[in-house]
């Protein structure tokens, strides 16, 4: 983390990035000496309500971080930064966002947990977006003009006051990640999915935590012991804030709705009886030689998974772990379940054990959906999949399977109806693995 004397002091001259979070409640105007050189700016975790009104002399500027302020409307300085790629406000108290605020240059916008009621249509300008964030909102629509966002493959508006989806989303050709659970719409499939018996309760007290395996937005997984025959497990304890996929309850609901699948991490367990009201959820323990698949994207990357240089795996391994997945996601489209992340970065794997797949953070239910728009998800969730037999394909060792390659392209047609739903993608993947 940069400071503030180092920048006024000018011994971050020439930096390409900065980094400032020490109580800012103005711009400091010493940035502007940065101006030939600074392409991204993260002023996250500051005081700040305004940026100044000649804030495209950052000629260069490409990202623009500025969460956990106090911005009550998106400036319109932004708006005339032409070059900007990527803008997050996540956590701020927006409730306006102005018309000459969104560059058509975005990429990738952030505006997580805000007080958004509308958005403008300049927003359809913007059609090289690949990346929305929009959950926790007020939003009950988005506008038409979108349908001129072809390019846009992630969209996260969970957490908000849908009554219903706009139609227009299954019309984007590129649409893979569709996060939407906690709104109206959802909130009855949800409450049913959590008081529903379909796991069995274990008290807190007969858990014993061990170490902590891991954390994200919504919660806290530990190594556990249950009962007294000592059963190695882990525990997911949620957070209650809101996070870019949504509501915590909401994830829980879909995670207890899933049931018990081989290649699905979901849960076994509810949790009742913790001390401080926590939330909880118990899972089956993975093995420690099972791996991530890959990690989450970058900036650069922006919707897809940047996998480790030496990633690399044979096409007998990369066809069973695509099985795996297919059948996890067919189990979870026929309880009504879309799992709204099917990414690498969600897949545990190892070459003798196939893939598993986790994470229901983006996780939602389509009950209250009717049957066609519920198949035009799922169709969004196989370009997903067509996306990750990409990836598994261009780290394969050897020569890829025949079958893979053609279902991939099948996966990722620009149609969504024309896209084959998870039973016929995984018989394909079958088909070739019993050759």
């Amino acid at each position: 983390m940069d400071t503030l004397a180092e920048l006024r002091a000018g011994r971050l001259a020439g930096a390409t990035r900065l980094d400032l979070s020490c109580g800012l409640t103005e711009f400091p105007r010493e940035i502007f000496d940065l101006a030939d050189s600074l392409e991204t700016l993260n002023l996250s975790g500051n005081a700040l309500d305004a940026l100044p009104d000649d804030l495209d002399r950052l000629h260069r500027l490409r990202v623009l971080f500025c969460s956990d302020n106090r911005f009550t409307t998106l400036p319109e300085s932004i708006g005339r930064c032409h070059g900007l790629d990527i803008a997050g406000f996540k956590a701020n108290r927006i409730h306006s966002v102005p018309a000459a605020a969104l560059p058509p240059s975005l990429r990738w916008l952030i505006l997580t947990d805000n007080r958004i009621e509308a958005l403008p249509d300049t927003l359809g300008r913007c059609t090289r977006m690949q990346k929305l964030m929009l959950a926790g909102n007020r939003l009950r629509e988005l506008p038409s003009s979108m349908a001129a966002c072809r390019q846009l493959e992630l969209l996260r508006i969970s957490a908000n006051r849908f009554e219903t989806l706009p139609p227009w989303l299954f019309s984007l050709p590129r649409l893979a990640w569709l996060a939407a659970a906690g709104n109206p719409f959802d909130t009855q499939a949800e409450d049913a999915a959590i008081v529903a018996p379909s796991v069995p309760h274990v008290d807190w007290r007969d858990l014993t935590l061990g170490k902590k395996l891991g954390e994200g937005a919504s919660g806290v997984i530990h190594q556990a012991t249950l009962g007294s025959l000592r059963q190695q497990v882990a525990v997911k304890l949620f957070k209650g804030a809101v996070t870019s996929d949504g509501w915590p309850h909401s994830e829980m609901a879909a995670c207890i709705a899933a049931g018990e699948h081989p290649t699905l991490i979901a849960a076994q367990h509810r949790i009742d009886g913790h001390p401080e009201g926590t939330e909880g959820l118990v899972m089956a323990l993975v093995a420690p030689s099972f791996r991530t698949l890959a990690g989450p994207p970058s900036l650069a990357s922006c919707t897809r998974d940047v996998y480790a240089g030496d990633a690399r795996w044979t096409s007998a391994v990369a066809l069973r772990i695509a099985c795996d997945i297919a059948s996890a996601m067919q189990h979870l489209h026929a309880r009504g379940i879309l799992h709204g992340d099917l990414y690498a970065h969600n897949i545990l794997w190892n070459a003798q054990g196939g893939g598993r797949l986790g994470d229901f953070g983006a996780a939602w239910m389509t009950g209250a959906l009717d049957a066609n728009q519920a198949q035009a998800l799922q169709g969004l969730e196989v370009r997903a999949f067509g996306c990750l037999l990409e990836e598994l394909l261009d780290h394969c060792s050897d020569a890829p399977p025949p079958a893979m390659s053609a279902l991939k392209d099948r996966c990722m047609r620009p149609d969504v109806a024309a896209r084959p739903s998870f039973a016929e993608a995984l018989s394909a993947l079958q088909q070739e693995a019993a050759q």
